[in-house]
């Protein structure tokens, strides 16, 4: 007889907490796993999933624009936000059932309650105040929004949290942040309509990526309406006289809005879960310290996904998972591989990357081709959108590899997953250039780029 209710205990009903969950059960173990608010975590109830379905939303007016150069006569159209907000929920609704489902029919014990560590093995159901105990634990709890409670007037915001909720569809927005979350949802709410700026501190948005997405993508939505502030960060939120809110920066500008919203980073989502009494290790930000299994400086509780603070994306958790049932249940000692993982920016137009941008391979290589292409893309060329395409290759000299691939442009994300295996499996430049393109795509330009652009040498442009 076990002297522990439970094989495994799951703190965390996300992407990552509900696969090891599921999988555990699947092989026989006794598992539960407890959630707070809703299974299926971040990415399905308040970030990717329901992110994606507004993206899709505020693409339409667009379309409808576009259809009258390929000869279709579109009648007056309308938005509702109200129908928008029920159909998403629905929808929602559905995938959690899903998640919900693979657990119960692999016999999971679910707990609808906030789970702490009371030690090592126990930890209490604090829903019904019950104690329990596990030979082995998963956190994977995620991240919360920064709420920057420092800012005056914080509390007077919202988070990408309560955009999804929001009961109607403001006239006017001002966001905070420069990131793929300020980004994505300046680019929806744009697209919905909205009167939209966006505010950063920094001389670039989306600084993590290769200059030429994010200058792209800039140019883009400034064209667009977007407007678009840097250099420059919100020093205090009120409410504004005639109502809405009223900002005032740094650099004494004051920009009024309906919305607020905060983008401004995620911080793993540690607090009061009796972390220290289990003898588990944060560091500095909060986010659980784990080797490279993914276990903590308790050797038999793991933690999993946002939450360790190494790369905040759905995919990467999952996989975090698997590795940890191959680990501790399938006797295969794995450590998550997160080298090269392709990454989307659902912005309009999108950024598909993989790989290193520009500016980090000139750090690394001694010399490099950048194969560089813009153009109009052929859909843009009947609609009479002034948009534009850009696709790049980043290559060692040396060895011909590919050590980055970067586009900007419509189906972004689908040709990163793409490259993603491509650039996995070691290409080389060589390999592109013997492989046929699909005409006529977009995509083909990867193909064809026969000639570097240009080249970097000791970190300088040649």
């Amino acid at each position: 007889m076990t002297a522990y209710d439970y094989d495994l205990f799951v703190i965390g009903g996300g992407s990552g907490g509900v696969r090891a969950g599921r999988v555990a059960a699947s092989l026989g173990k006794r598992v539960a796993i407890a959630e707070e608010y809703r299974f299926g975590g971040t990415c399905v109830i308040r970030g990717c999933v329901p992110k994606k379905l507004f993206v899709y939303a505020s693409q339409y007016h667009e379309h409808f624009e576009d259809a009258a150069g390929y000869g279709w006569q579109v009648g007056e159209s309308s938005f509702d936000w109200k129908k928008l907000i029920e159909a998403k929920d629905k929808e929602i609704t559905r995938l959690e059932g899903l998640y919900r489902k693979g657990l119960e029919n692999n016999k999971a014990e679910i707990f609808e309650s906030r789970a702490e560590l009371v030690d090592a093995h126990t930890i209490r159901i604090v829903g019904t105040g019950q104690t329990v105990t596990a030979d082995r634990i998963v956190i994977a709890t995620g991240g919360t929004p920064n709420p920057h409670a420092a800012l005056p007037g914080h509390e007077l915001c919202i988070s990408s949290n309560e955009a999804f909720h929001l009961p109607e569809l403001p006239r006017s927005i001002l966001i905070a942040g420069g990131g793929y979350i300020a980004v994505e949802f300046a680019n929806i709410f744009h697209g919905l309509g909205v009167d939209t700026t966006l505010i950063y501190r920094g001389k670039e948005i989306l600084s993590r990526f290769d200059q030429d997405m994010r200058q792209g993508l800039h140019k883009a939505m400034v064209e667009k309406g977007i407007k678009i502030v840097l250099t420059d960060v919100i020093e205090e939120v009120s409410k504004a006289p005639e109502g809405g809110l009223s900002a005032r920066t740094l650099c004494g500008a004051t920009i009024n809005a309906d919305v607020v919203m905060l983008a401004l980073g995620r911080d793993p989502n540690t607090q009061g879960l009796g972390l220290e009494a289990a003898g588990v290790e944060v560091n500095e930000r909060g986010a659980i310290v784990v080797d490279k299994y993914s276990r903590t400086s308790v050797p038999h509780i793991y933690a999993l996904g946002d939450v360790t603070d190494r790369v905040q994306l759905t995919p990467v958790a999952i996989h975090e998972a698997m590795c940890f049932i191959e680990t501790e249940y399938r006797g295969n000692p794995t450590a998550p591989d997160h080298d090269l993982i392709a990454t989307a920016v659902f912005s309009q137009p999108e950024i598909g990357t993989v790989g290193l941008s520009e500016e980090e391979a000139a750090k690394r290589y001694e010399e490099l081709e950048i194969y560089r292409a813009e153009f109009r893309p052929m859909k843009a060329t009947l609609s009479g959108r002034a948009e534009k395409m850009i696709m790049k290759l980043v290559v060692d000299a040396a060895s011909r590899k590919v050590l980055g691939a970067h586009v900007l442009g419509h189906d972004a994300g689908e040709m990163a997953q793409l490259l993603g295996i491509s650039l996995k499996a070691g290409v080389t430049k060589d390999d592109f250039d013997r492989t046929m393109a699909v005409h006529p795509t977009a995509a083909e330009e990867f193909v064809t780029m026969y000639n570097p652009s240009y080249r970097v040498k000791n970190g300088e442009r040649v």
